[in-house]
């Protein structure tokens, strides 16, 4: 009897180390499992967060595109918000100009008094013209030729002083607000 209980002992001895190593195995699986599966985890973990800091990156792009946008064109705004102050101005300009020229001077038979009116108006159209040099307005050059970007051809003339194309009158002045156009000047051109 000792010796069958020895032997159940030892049976049993070994069915409990079989079923530690079985369990041991299944435990050893179960890790790996894990690990498999934590790996893939951690890999979708690592793609989500890639794609993450590339739209964070991109949206921080976008954002300092725009911001640099409106601040250029906050100043494009402070430099021409005179722009169309400027260009009201102009037919009073042109007024001046003409009351200026329909005076008649004392050689062509004005009297004393008119002298002195051409004499206010011209004074007040100095004035002007150095307000408008002070803030960058500037008559269009016509000495260069015809530019259609700054003339504007309302009539052709014979003329043979002049080859074609190039301009014989200016009706109307053009002028320039720094490098914008604020009005065309209004010219004939020689046929």
């Amino acid at each position: 009897m000792a010796e069958k209980r020895k032997k159940r002992h030892s049976n049993e001895e070994s069915e409990k180390k079989n079923i530690e190593v079985t369990e041991s195995e299944e435990k050893q699986e179960g890790e790996e499992m894990n690990a498999s599966e934590e790996e893939n985890e951690l890999q979708k973990c690592k793609e989500e967060l890639q794609a993450c800091e590339d739209k964070y990156l991109r949206m921080h792009a976008e954002f300092e595109n725009i911001r640099k946008r409106m601040e250029r064109d906050k100043e494009k705004s402070v430099a021409y918000a005179q722009e169309q102050f400027a260009r009201d101005l102009l037919p009073v300009m042109d007024s001046l100009e003409l009351a200026l020229a329909s005076i008649p001077t004392e050689e062509e038979g004005g009297d004393e008094h008119l002298a002195k009116l051409r004499e206010g108006v011209k004074l007040t159209l100095d004035q002007f013209i150095k307000t408008f040099e002070k803030h960058k307005i500037k008559v269009v050059d016509i000495d260069e030729g015809f530019d259609p970007n700054f003339h504007d051809a309302v009539m052709q003339v014979e003329s043979d002083q002049h080859k074609k194309g190039e301009i014989v009158q200016v009706l109307q002045k053009g002028y320039t607000f720094k490098d914008r156009l604020l009005r065309p000047a209004m010219v004939s051109v020689a046929k």
